[in-house]
Formats: structure tokens, C-alpha cells, sequence
């Protein structure tokens, strides 16, 4: 199983960006797949998940209202769409898979077996 994440970049306060994690060896519309975001010298925090490759999402209190999920299962690849970004969103954001995860804890990363790179987000003020 392998993911790719892409799409981040430099983007001003107030900005779009979508961020797109194409997936191998692990099909989007069963997996759950997972978004996280991690700042130097912090952990990973959870910012999106879609579960078992269906309509239910979950979002961190911190992005609610301006972060949305989306896929394509043609490309196997799941989308997060970032409006309205603020300063704080900077961080390298990555993207996980898991079969196993119960909805309960999709927020934890141990929920997750495989991760994608990372692509940078910077948002400036």
C-alpha cells in the first residue's frame, strides 16, 4: 500500500488550496482515509477522516465549516479542500489509510497502518 500526497504550496490568509492523496494497493471506496497535520516540534494532530470509503466524515473542531472531503474512486484518490485558511493551518499535512479503524477513533493516529510523504501547507498572515 502506498499514498501520495500533494497540492500544498503557499497560500495567502483567507486562501483555497486542495490537497489530493492518491492511493495504491488499497481501494478508497472501502478504506477509511484519514488527514492529519503536524507542526515542528509537535505530534500529529487530526484535522479529516472519510470512513470505509463512504458519505460519513469527521472533522477537528479546528476546521469545521472550512475543510471538506471529496474522492474519486475512478483515481482512487481522496481530496481535502482547504477554504478560508488561516496562519495556523501551516503545517505539513499527511495522509493515512486504514481498514480496521472504528469511527470512534479515527482521530488517533494508531488507528492508521500506512501514511503518505507529506506536503507542506503555508499560510501567510
Amino acid at each position: 500500500v502506498q499514498l501520495q500526497a500533494s497540492g500544498g504550496g503557499l497560500v495567502q490568509a483567507g486562501g483555497s488550496l486542495r490537497l489530493s492523496c492518491a492511493a495504491s494497493g488499497r481501494s478508497v471506496r472501502t478504506a477509511t482515509t484519514g488527514w492529519f497535520r503536524q507542526v515542528p516540534g509537535k505530534g500529529r494532530d487530526f484535522v479529516a477522516a472519510v470512513f470505509r470509503g463512504g458519505s460519513t466524515t469527521q472533522f477537528a473542531d479546528s476546521v469545521k465549516g472550512r475543510f471538506a472531503l471529496s474522492k474519486d474512486n475512478a483515481k482512487n484518490t481522496v481530496y481535502l479542500q482547504m477554504n478560508s485558511l488561516k496562519p495556523e493551518d501551516t503545517a505539513v499535512y499527511y495522509c493515512a489509510t486504514s481498514n480496521r479503524v472504528i469511527y470512534s477513533t479515527l482521530y488517533r493516529e494508531t488507528s492508521y497502518d500506512y501514511w503518505g510523504q507529506g506536503t507542506l501547507v503555508t499560510v501567510s498572515s
